[in-house]
């Protein structure tokens, strides 16, 4: 490829365009990225996989973070090389330099963000009602009220979105801080429920095989559903061009994020296998995103924090559900600024200057998603969303790992390597996510039906796209991710956490 449309490709900005203000040392990087981390992946997936392996539960956890770990290696070489702001689709872009591919990436990242705002509602409508029902303020609601608050929900998203929401990392604090508080209540009454004698520890080894899969396809199958609560992590590559010495501190502080992410995922594991019984554990496989709230509600009968717990979970997934929202619109935003989705959902509304035609596609894409699933009575709507977001990013990590291969062979000599992933993890990485992305872990069906499809509305609009560029002889942008848009000016927003 010419130097010129390497060029175009370079997400880096050119000309008169400031650059990011560093204000991330490395405390405020950590506690973006166990925030980005943390989120409504916990929630979603524990009661699915504590109904697939029994008391085992905690294993899948810990699995995921090694594969998790094994990818943030790749991460970690590829942003102290590249320390730009554009994440997958730059390193897709640097590594290959294919268009198209470059785009896949790009949109599979918007559609994850778009399943991942879906399964935040769900979840955060389901924690609603049982906050509402533990209070005896109503009795328990149906699919379709539940259905309907999600939808409402991300009309409501889509409003705050219209009017502009600059974000803040001491913002990105306090809500981490309410998460971590969350999670530390489900891990306090799982040890107090122990220290009181009446749980059941010795159910951490057992493995419940109540789908006749077997130990090995079972656990497999969970570390898949797992892997929604770990991803996050490659986000805070968005942040490097707003931290100091980035080199230097990113890969210690993303490696410590990720170990306490998982240290504070296995311990609610623990909690929830103590405090339920196992009939119990078979039973949540499809209770959706309500498990931690039967924890806290067991365990804590005598204690108001039932009460008010369900609320604390409903923010913390709100955040989630936000921030993955506005990262969705912007990116589809700055595709089409860079003429690789049609120019008209590259719309700004006056006066806000905020995208309303991205937030609008998004938002449509969403709210007929959340339809979707739910117009089957008997589907796990958590479950499916949560691993199409799950299958998406492990596609995403494997094109990833294999960039970091490829871009090792075109490293400047000249240049300072500050991080390199040991030996050829890249290769068991990227052959482990594409692993847990095929169809023998489990994964049911639908959720390949809803990747494929909304992979294949983009593949449509690019196409629509490429043939009016092609016409008017104009040259197809790159990566994104340094638009700037919104009612303050403001840089883009990250993409964020599950």
């Amino acid at each position: 490829m010419s130097t010129t449309e390497d060029k175009v490709f370079d997400a880096t900005p050119e000309g008169d365009e400031p650059e990011l203000k560093r204000v991330l040392g490395p405390k405020l990087l950590l506690l973006f990225i166990v925030g980005d981390i943390l989120g409504a992946g916990v929630y979603a997936v524990t009661g699915t996989m504590a109904g697939t392996v029994g008391g085992l539960v905690w294993l899948p956890f810990l699995l995921a973070f090694i594969v998790a770990t094994l990818t943030a290696f790749s991460y970690l070489e590829l942003v102290t090389q590249y320390p730009q702001a554009a994440g997958a689709a730059l390193y897709a872009h640097k590594a290959f330099g294919i268009h198209f591919v470059t785009f896949l990436v790009a949109f599979a990242v918007v559609c994850s963000g778009i399943t991942s705002a879906s399964t935040s509602a769900n979840v955060l409508a389901q924690n609603l009602f049982g906050g509402l029902v533990v209070n005896g303020w109503m009795g328990m609601p149906g699919q379709g009220a539940v259905t309907a608050v999600a939808m409402g929900f991300m009309l409501l998203l889509a409003a705050i979105n219209l009017r502009g929401v600059g974000e803040s990392v001491k913002f990105n604090v306090v809500l981490t801080l309410i998460e971590m508080t969350a999670l530390c209540i489900v891990i306090g009454v799982g040890f107090y429920v122990m220290a009181q004698g009446t749980g059941n520890f010795g159910e951490i080894t057992v493995f419940t095989d109540s789908q006749d899969k077997g130990l090995f396809l079972a656990v497999t199958a969970a570390t898949s559903i797992a892997f929604f609560a770990m991803v996050g992590f490659e986000d805070s590559v968005n942040m490097v061009e707003e931290t100091r010495n980035p080199e230097r501190i990113f890969p210690r502080t993303m490696l410590t994020g990720l170990g306490i992410a998982v240290i504070l995922y296995m311990l609610v594991a623990v909690s929830v296998v103590t405090v339920l019984s196992p009939t119990e554990l078979e039973g949540i496989r499809e209770a959706e995103g309500a498990a931690l709230l039967e924890v806290v509600h067991k365990g804590s009968p005598d204690f108001p924090i039932d009460k008010v717990f369900p609320f604390l979970a409903v923010f913390a997934v709100a955040n989630t559900a936000l921030i993955n929202m506005l990262m969705a619109s912007r990116l589809i935003y700055g595709m089409a600024r860079q003429h690789v989705l049609p120019r008209q959902l590259g719309r700004v509304l006056p006066g806000r200057r905020t995208p309303w035609a991205g937030i609008a596609f998004s938002t449509i894409l969403a709210l007929g998603l959340i339809w979707y699933v739910t117009s089957d009575p008997d589907s796990n709507v958590v479950a499916n969303l949560s691993g199409t977001t799950a299958f998406l990013l492990l596609c995403v990590f494997t094109v990833v790992n294999v960039a970091c291969l490829v871009l090792r062979g075109k490293r400047d000599p000249s240049r300072k390597v500050f991080f390199t992933s040991p030996g050829q993890l890249p290769v068991v990485a990227a052959l482990l996510c594409a692993f847990l992305a095929g169809p023998w872990v489990g994964r049911p069906l639908i959720q390949y039906q809803i990747a494929g499809g909304l992979m294949a509305i983009g593949v449509v609009l690019w196409f629509i796209t490429w043939l009016i560029t092609r016409k008017s002889n104009t040259r197809p942008g790159g990566p994104v991710g340094t638009q700037n848009v919104g009612q303050d000016g403001s840089v883009t927003p990250r993409p964020p956490g599950r």
